[in-house]
């Protein structure tokens, strides 16, 4: 896999966290633990795509 291919990856898992993260703050049953969870993970990635890029 080459570095760009890789990137562009982890900006798509960026994306559907996003929208993860987006509904997960709509939904009355989803725990404030969850949401701050997928937000590590999405600015996780967010870091990676830096460093690479």
């Amino acid at each position: 896999m080459s570095l760009g291919s890789h990137i562009e990856e982890l900006k798509k898992k960026h994306q559907v966290l996003s929208a993860a993260v987006d509904k997960a703050q709509r939904s009355p049953g989803c725990s404030d633990q969850e949401i701050r969870e997928l937000k590590k993970e999405k600015l996780r990635l967010k870091e990676e795509i830096s460093r690479l890029s």
